[in-house]
């Protein structure tokens, strides 16, 4: 019985006490965290808005100068002539 004197019994009197404590307080506490934590989760929401936003700017930029640089390769290939001295044709265009 050592052990249910020394050990069991001051765990169960300090886990009555915590619970009763926090039954007292969780009133008060919880709307205060609320109010603190309602703000902080508003603006962490906003700035993921504004950086996804963002990110889709950065990529529509992105694919607009590889567009660019493919339409600029192209036409870079279709000037130069080729080891046979002929000149490449856009085979894309059809000839009405």
């Amino acid at each position: 019985m050592g052990l249910l004197d020394n050990g069991l019994k001051g765990n169960v009197v300090t886990g009555l006490a915590i619970g009763i404590g926090a039954s007292i307080l969780a009133p008060l506490v919880i709307p205060v965290a609320a109010a603190i934590v309602k703000p902080l989760l508003k603006a962490g929401i906003k700035g993921g808005i504004m950086l996804y936003e963002k990110g889709q700017e950065v990529v529509a930029e992105a694919g607009e100068v590889i567009e660019d640089l493919a339409a600029e390769a192209k036409a870079e290939l279709a000037q130069a002539p080729t080891e046979t001295g002929s000149v490449v044709s856009d085979t894309t265009r059809s000839e009405a």
